[in-house]
């Protein structure tokens, strides 16, 4: 079932409230804001250096703004590197098993929990490989099942299909999209991949030079007569976003 932008009464599970951040005269994020709802993918898109990880790194708690705050109503957050950051030494199932150390699950209840959010992405028959055994793709959903293993209420997706083949991309895109439905987290995508953005998110983000420039349903992102978003979405040198400057 697909978010429904009508349902709105309720608190969002994430709120970035008026973000500044700059790292010695450089100024990244310059006034952020933006609320996240449960079962809605929001797409954080934009030019390199636009801003959008230093972004989601505040988000994660990995840096602290200069201004401004984020709200979490919920501490179980997942995340999906942009690399599979699986640990090469253990098994697909220890990977996932230091995720849940914090659960004192049964062992035997563990091992279900595990099964059940492999089998989710289409692996589990891969509980005893190695990630130096699986192909990329296979890599990059193991992460996935490490990122929702404790069944958390916000998802953090960074650049989730760089680097990957287009035939790829668009199997890690069904999973995104498969998991926010079945899982209806609070998602949050910072990506520069048109496929990624058009087709798994609600909704968009377009930041520039720290900060938003457009919004909206990224539908209309492709035919929003905005100057930014209508040079993004057609990946057009003629626009206000000089490479000089991004």
């Amino acid at each position: 079932m697909p978010f429904d932008r009508s349902e709105r009464n309720e608190e969002p599970v994430l709120e970035v409230v008026d973000i500044h951040k700059a790292f010695g005269d450089r100024q990244i994020l310059k006034g952020v804001s933006f609320k996240v709802y449960a079962g809605e993918m929001l797409g954080l898109i934009g030019p390199s250096g636009c801003g959008k990880s230093t972004l989601l790194k505040i988000i994660c708690g990995l840096l602290e703004p200069d201004e401004g705050e984020v709200i979490k109503r919920s501490d179980d957050i997942g995340l999906v590197f942009q690399g599979s950051a699986l640990l090469n030494s253990l098994t697909v199932r220890d990977n996932l098993a230091i995720a849940l150390e914090r659960k004192h699950f049964t062992k035997a209840k563990e091992n279900d929990v595990i099964q059940e959010k492999l089998q989710l992405v289409g692996l589990g028959d891969f509980v005893d490989a190695y990630p130096t055994s699986l192909s990329g793709g296979q890599q990059k959903r193991t992460s996935f099942a490490r990122a929702i293993v404790n069944d958390p209420r916000i998802i953090l997706y960074d650049e989730p299909t760089t680097g990957l083949d287009p035939v790829m991309s668009t199997v890690i895109e069904d999973y995104m999209i498969d998991l926010g439905h079945k899982l209806r987290p609070a998602s949050v995508v910072v990506t520069h991949q048109f496929s990624t953005w058009s087709r798994t998110t609600d909704r968009v983000i377009l930041m520039h030079a720290g900060k938003i420039v457009w919004e909206g349903d990224p539908k209309d992102g492709m035919i929003t007569d905005n100057p930014y978003m209508k040079q993004f979405a057609h990946a057009t040198r003629e626009g206000p976003m000089l490479a000089g400057s991004v």
